[in-house]
């Protein structure tokens, strides 16, 4: 109690939010948490922009950005995550 009291009180502070994925089903918890699609998207990003080396503005790596987003966005729009084709009508109850 007394050797990280500070700890503790921040993160009771923060505890709704921190835990907010146990609201969902338990079929899409995992996808929830996990950070394997952002890191696929940073590899993806890291990759393409490796042979570029060097971009001459900020606007031109926004852009280069920007496109690849919406290229990963394009091939996989259509791709239902793991657990969410299950869980599709209750989570669609959550946004009406």
């Amino acid at each position: 109690g007394k050797f990280y009291s500070h700890v503790i009180r921040s993160l009771k502070d923060i505890e709704p939010d921190l835990l907010v994925f146990y609201n969902y089903p338990k079929q899409i918890r995992a996808s929830i948490y996990s950070t394997n699609m952002i890191e696929s998207f940073n590899n993806v990003i890291k990759r393409k922009a490796k042979p570029k080396a060097e971009f001459p503005t900020e606007q031109s790596l926004d852009a280069f950005i920007g496109s690849q987003a919406m290229s990963y966005n394009d091939r996989y729009f259509n791709r239902i995550h793991k657990g969410f084709g299950q869980v599709q009508d209750t989570l669609e109850s959550y946004f009406d």
